[in-house]
């Protein structure tokens, strides 16, 4: 399948997920949400073993892979879980919408990659946004506590980024089931301590819409969408990836309105719109050139300007 194709895929059901987890809260702790969700990823991915097991590990790969586990599902399932308590669907969404500019942050002082002015007027739009949003979304009942449940949102932005980055270094050695499965099994040990300080629903306090929605977390939207984006982050870079995550809101705002009928005011659409002029600022960047290898005389390895390689506008991978 084009990477380009399932990136679409994993944004749409991420956009979704934030209408399933609504419904799932109403009903069940978020702890116990999230629990169910990691174990319902882990025993799909039982099922499927034979893709599990397909790996290479190298040494050193441990710091990654605890790193990414322990950002995406740990800390980004608790902050965007409890986030889901506060703030609506529909603002969540739009908190997305940063999480381009934060990747690039993050690769800058993990990766040391460039980063233009265009990153940073974008990054600065992007979260003068979020804050006018913040800031002039009144409490409702979707929302009781916007301003919490935004911040809690952007910190699950910032566990998201950094997964990101974990992903590209494994990738291309580690199938998107073995990374998943991996997920399932932290995820389900992080969130199990939990289950000791809540309260358990009774037989009497389930309800058929929230188990079906904690089920569509952990089959379509972790197993499915985490899936197509480890598969395609394998076949493009980090940026381009990124770059499709600006449809998350987007998917979100429609289904918001289509399903829990949540309707925005004139000045939260002011915000949403501070916010995506941010991004398409951000998507101006062009990564620089990548430096030629020297030799240990300090010479040049390779004369032939041919073989310099170079990452595309960020503008061009939207394709």
């Amino acid at each position: 399948m084009p990477a380009s194709l399932c990136l679409i895929i994993a944004t749409f059901l991420w956009g979704s997920s934030f209408i399933a987890l609504k419904y799932a809260i109403a009903i069940y702790d978020p702890a116990l949400v999230i629990f169910l969700r990691m174990l319902t990823t882990l025993v799909l991915s039982l099922c499927l073993w034979r893709y599990v097991i397909r790996f290479e590990y190298l040494k050193g790969d441990w710091k990654y892979l605890v790193g990414m586990s322990l950002a995406e599902p740990c800390l980004y399932f608790l902050f965007e879980g409890h986030a889901m308590e506060y703030t609506s669907a529909s603002q969540a969404g739009v908190i997305v919408s940063c999480l381009p500019i934060i990747i690039a942050l993050l690769a800058f002082v993990l990766l040391k990659e460039h980063i233009s002015k265009a990153i940073v007027v974008g990054f600065t739009l992007c979260i003068g946004g979020s804050i006018l949003l913040t800031l002039l979304s009144p409490s409702t009942d979707q929302a009781p506590n916007p301003l919490l449940g935004n911040f809690l949102e952007l910190m699950a932005m910032v566990c998201a980024a950094f997964y990101t980055v974990s992903i590209k270094h494994l990738a291309n050695r580690y199938s998107p089931l073995t990374l998943i499965a991996l997920q399932g099994i932290s995820g389900s040990l992080f969130f199990a301590p939990f289950l000791f300080f809540i309260d358990l629903p009774s037989e009497n306090q389930h309800d058929l819409t929230a188990l079906m929605s904690i089920l569509y977390l952990g089959s379509c939207v972790t197993l499915g969408g985490y899936g197509m984006y480890n598969y395609a982050i394998s076949k493009v870079s980090v940026l381009t990836a990124a770059a499709y995550s600006n449809l998350i809101p987007i998917f979100t705002l429609i289904l918001s309105a289509i399903i829990l009928g949540e309707v925005l005011n004139v000045w939260q659409w002011l915000s949403i719109f501070v916010v995506f002029i941010g991004v398409m600022v951000s998507q101006r960047h062009q990564e620089l050139v990548v430096d030629i290898p020297l030799s240990e005389s300090g010479e040049d390895i390779c004369a032939d300007t041919s073989n310099l390689k170079s990452v595309p506008e960020a503008s061009e991978s939207k394709g």
